[in-house]
């Protein structure tokens, strides 16, 4: 009997998919699917989210609710927030897609040279035509001056920079060049918890190794020595560590590392042969007293050859935050240092095989990383925006942490930089806590929930980038307008003050 072995509910269930997906099923289940995707998790587009939106539907629809609109604070998301775009770039992009606007008088003619130059750069001057895989010649160019004002003349060579889709990109690609082996011997790459999402989803998809090492809470979320070597002796127990990621400024967290932090990332890294992957996407995004954004090749080539010479590391930014906020065109570039020359052929081939970034996201990195120059026509408007921008924006860091701070059961560091706020929510009850994960539903979680259902105030909960055990955070953006912050805010601690009567 060809269906011996299987039972009649199983061989029923068999003919019944059958039935479904015609006389030979599919090819592609949830069974024969590639496992890795399953192992995928992306909390700032999750659960929360899904139900946020459908929330925003049944809002239009006209059904009944105790809010009048969702207000999302999951994502950085400037732009949907209500951040406006700074007026030079956009001139520029334009005129790169629609040249004819060269001719028009209303655009100043500092913004006509850079979206010429860009231009001449295009093949067929055209925004539409491939550009060479590592990225547009000129742009490339720009982001080496660039980084070389940024650290203070210390030469950057444009052959070690590689214009991305976004600095996510740029991360998957080197994380594919570093994963390998199998077993004890797989690579582990080192992450921060709390970290964001891309990582711990990059290392799943690709079935490396997450490595845990712990930002501390105590220290305004700052990296501790001990910590890393304690993880990274964990770690060598079950696989085979090979790189150490910095997000700084840190998100979800918030906060700026010291240099003295960076020197003893960069000794640690030299001493266990790690390859540090150093994400700065934020490096303009510093509002608190007293702290400094330092890269970690700035830092590293101070320290000398010692460290220069030797110490592999891959630097990131990107469009999408800081002042500019162009998450939209996916715009980034990565730098690298001290590659091994075969290793940068194949990572040259491997960039090859996508093509290239998006044309109008190269465009515009390169129009960030070369803005306007004091005496151009556009440079004092375009300072004005520059400025005004952050400027809001550490206002918002300030009263977010402020009025959090004023909730009994909610302790919220200083948001020092980035854009986000990564509070500590304490009412989480031993018996709630107990009977949740016996539901299999993570605490953190339920207060997120409960808070969209009845303020439609949309936040990420802290499991979806990962806490110590036995501590509750949620995630929050502060990016929404002035106004909506307050709102945001004052929903937030009269939630809280309710769940905390309702468990306590």
């Amino acid at each position: 009997n060809a269906h011996s072995g299987l039972s009649a509910s199983r061989l029923g269930y068999a003919k019944e998919k059958m039935s479904e997906n015609g006389p030979w099923g599919k090819v592609l289940t949830i069974d024969t699917m590639n496992p890795t995707v399953k192992k995928v998790e992306y909390a700032v587009r999750g659960p929360i989210v899904q139900r946020a939106v459908q929330i925003e539907k049944e809002l239009r629809e006209g059904v009944k609710k105790p809010f009048a609109e969702v207000i999302k604070a999951n994502i950085g998301d400037a732009h949907a927030m209500g951040q406006q775009p700074i007026t030079f770039f956009r001139q520029v992009l334009a005129m790169c897609s629609y040249p004819e606007l060269l001719n028009d008088s209303s655009f100043p003619e500092d913004a006509k040279h850079r979206a010429r130059r860009i231009l001449q750069s295009c093949g067929g001057s055209s925004l539409g035509a491939y550009s060479a895989s590592q990225g547009i010649d000129c742009v490339l160019q720009d982001v080496a001056r660039y980084i070389e004002r940024r650290d203070g003349g210390i030469p950057c060579n444009p052959e070690n920079v590689y214009l991305t889709t976004g600095a996510s990109d740029g991360i998957m690609t080197m994380l594919k060049l570093l994963v390998c082996g199998e077993d004890e011997g797989r690579t582990g790459v080192m992450i921060s918890i709390p970290q964001y999402p891309l990582y711990s989803a990059a290392l799943a998809e690709l079935g490396a190794v997450q490595i845990n090492y712990y930002l501390n809470e105590d220290k305004c979320w700052s990296m501790d020595l001990s910590e890393l070597k304690r993880s990274l002796k964990e770690a060598r127990r079950h696989c085979n560590p090979r790189a150490l990621c910095i997000i700084n400024p840190g998100n979800p967290t918030g906060q700026v590392q010291s240099r003295d932090c960076i020197e003893d990332v960069i000794r640690f890294a030299a001493k266990e042969r790690l390859l540090l992957m150093a994400d700065e996407v934020y490096q303009d995004n510093v509002y608190a007293e007293g702290c400094e954004f330092h890269s970690f090749k700035k830092v590293l080539f101070e320290m000398g050859p010692e460290y220069s010479d030797s110490v592999e590391l891959v630097s990131f930014h990107s469009t999408s935050k800081c002042y500019m906020g162009e998450c939209g065109f996916r715009g980034g570039y990565m730098e690298i240092i001290n590659m091994d020359p075969e290793v940068k052929a194949q990572l040259n081939k491997l960039v090859s095989v996508r093509l290239c970034p998006p044309v109008p996201g190269q465009a515009l990195m390169g129009l960030v990383v070369n803005p306007p120059q004091p005496g151009e026509p556009s440079y004092i408007n375009f300072i004005k925006e520059r400025s005004a921008t952050l400027s809001a924006l550490a206002e918002k860091a300030r009263l977010t942490e402020e009025i959090l701070n004023t909730v009994p059961g909610i302790s919220c560091n200083p948001v020092q930089g980035a854009m986000y706020s990564f509070p500590r929510t304490r009412c989480l009850m031993t018996f709630l806590v107990f009977l949740l994960q016996e539901n299999d539903q993570a605490p953190d979680m339920f207060y997120c929930m409960r808070l969209l259902e009845e303020t439609g105030i949309c936040l990420v909960p802290g499991s979806g980038f990962g806490q110590k055990d036995g501590t509750y955070h949620f995630r929050m953006t502060i990016l929404p307008p002035m106004d909506k912050l307050k709102v945001l805010l004052t929903k937030v601690k009269e939630f809280h003050q309710r769940f905390t009567n309702q468990y306590s």
